[in-house]
């Protein structure tokens, strides 16, 4: 069993081009959108059934770490997000697209579209990051 699931991985780490690239990140970014949404759904109910116990997860939530790794989650979020769309019309509509050289351009596409619809969660949570978890810029 171990044997397999290391020459999966090894077979994930090998470069095979843009493609490759994408497919990896892709299933990275769906299992931390996952993992997020679970935990921000069970973190969310603590209101209710145990208010002292969500109050000492917003606390964590603002370790500056934390906020890191949500601006991170935000970027693997809408990446999963315009690949997912970017898959699903290459399957629907194009599937003569499923070419290197059009994987390649779809590809690059899909990072820069990634890029720019995640700049203003960049600049809104870095500004929350620096003011609220590093206290810089007059920040508590």
């Amino acid at each position: 069993m171990f044997q397999h699931i290391k020459s999966t991985l090894s077979g994930y780490a090998k470069y095979r081009g843009e493609g490759h690239v994408a497919f990896v990140l892709h299933r990275i970014a769906g299992l931390a959108t996952v993992i997020f949404l679970s935990l921000h759904i069970v973190t969310t109910s603590l209101v209710f059934f145990a208010p002292t116990w969500y109050d000492k997860a917003i606390q964590i939530f603002r370790n500056p770490l934390i906020m890191l790794a949500e601006i991170v989650m935000a970027f693997f979020v809408v990446y999963h997000g315009v690949n997912g769309l970017r898959i699903a019309y290459l399957d629907i509509f194009r599937p003569d697209l499923w070419t290197s050289a059009a994987t390649r351009k779809a590809t690059r596409s899909v990072f820069v579209i990634t890029i720019l619809l995640w700049l203003p969660a960049l600049i809104i949570m870095g500004r929350s990051l620096l003011v609220h978890g590093l206290g810089l810029f007059g920040g508590e």
